[in-house]
């Protein structure tokens, strides 16, 4: 056993299992899956209603949960062509199928050793260790579940800078001079001042900018909640606002936190933030995001055979350098007090 960062290995894996945030699939999911989303945090009066209320006007059902079972599909066959027969399983952190059931099914289909790869590519709490701790509950749950490894953060890889890249420029071809605006989930203070979540997130925008040379650029961040904590700033709003003041008449958003449509995508940009841009006299447009790109598929396949491969090649653009593929025991903490959880895939866990 070893404390390395990096897994020099070449691993032999039974399964890829996919980890994703999930979401309601009727109107009478969304509001205990809100509850489950919401389990143990401070929310103020009125709050859960008022999201519940973005679920219901999609008829309840997560945008999400198609994009990713069409995700995991688009793996496995690229996998195959790749020669890796591996199947894909799908497991959710909020809603069926849970993590849990899935490691179940994994157990009764005989998988003894999987690589997961979790569906948020920058380093955070909510972005990596809580999905950590969710695969430490959910194995703690099966007997005989099988031992399962995490593939390293992805935010800097050249296939998703590459796709990224690619939705962007198609949304350039009809507004060729406007500025980007790259857009993530706001994360409260104390838990971004534990990971390089917006260092990392403000060099993949300007790897993204470069690639389809655009010369003007800004980083916002979206659906921040109500806890009475700061949350990241600036807003869309206010860089909305800026864009208007500084004359422009069109902007380029571009979601790069959020790998697929999520409600956050589809209902805080597509909704409200179209509606501030219309107000202030701003043309909108909203890059796809990377959804089932083949460069992004291709990514998370070249992940996988990365960690079946003995001392390899670890591609990363920028200057950050590859991301570990053990996390250290302090990495992307909460920021609220009291001792950690337990959670898989970290430094000397391996064997």
């Amino acid at each position: 056993m070893t404390n390395a960062a990096f897994d020099d290995e070449a691993r032999d894996y039974d399964a890829v299992l996919v980890v994703s945030f999930g979401g309601p699939e009727g109107p009478d999911d969304v509001m205990p899956f809100l509850d489950n989303v919401l389990r143990g945090r401070p929310v103020a009066a009125g709050a859960k209603a008022k999201v519940a209320e973005r679920y219901q006007r999609y008829g309840g059902v997560s945008p999400g949960n198609e994009h990713m079972r069409s995700f995991a599909a688009a793996l496995e066959n690229a996998l195959d062509d790749a020669g890796l027969r591996l199947p894909v399983y799908l497991g959710n952190r909020n809603w069926h199928p849970f993590l849990a059931d899935t490691i179940q099914r994994m157990a009764d289909d005989g998988v003894r050793r999987a690589i997961a790869f979790v569906a948020s590519l920058f380093s955070s709490y909510s972005g990596c260790r809580q999905y950590r701790e969710n695969l430490h509950d959910a194995v703690s749950q099966v007997r005989n579940a099988p031992r399962i490894d995490k593939l390293r953060q992805a935010w800097n890889h050249p296939g998703f800078i590459a796709a990224m890249a690619a939705q962007v420029s198609t949304a350039l071809e009809d507004a060729a001079d406007a500025p980007l605006l790259f857009t993530a989930h706001s994360l409260p203070q104390p838990m971004a001042a534990c990971a390089a979540y917006e260092a990392q997130l403000l060099e993949a925008s300007a790897l993204v900018a470069d690639q389809v040379g655009a010369k003007h650029w800004s980083l916002a961040f979206q659906s921040a909640s109500t806890a009475p904590v700061p949350w990241l700033t600036p807003d869309v709003d206010t860089a909305l606002g800026r864009f208007a003041d500084e004359g422009h008449r069109t902007v380029v958003v571009a979601p790069i936190g959020f790998v697929c449509d999520h409600m956050e995508v589809v209902y805080d940009l597509d909704v409200e933030a179209a509606a501030t841009a219309r107000r202030l006299g701003l043309r909108m447009l909203r890059t796809a995001t990377v959804g089932t790109h083949a460069a992004y598929v291709g990514m998370v396949r070249d992940l996988v055979r990365e960690r079946m491969t003995a001392n390899p090649q670890r591609p990363a653009l920028g200057t950050a350098g590859p991301s570990k593929d053990f996390c250290a025991a302090d990495c992307c903490l909460s920021g609220r007090p009291g001792t950690p959880m337990p959670a898989l895939c970290g430094q000397g866990s391996q064997s």
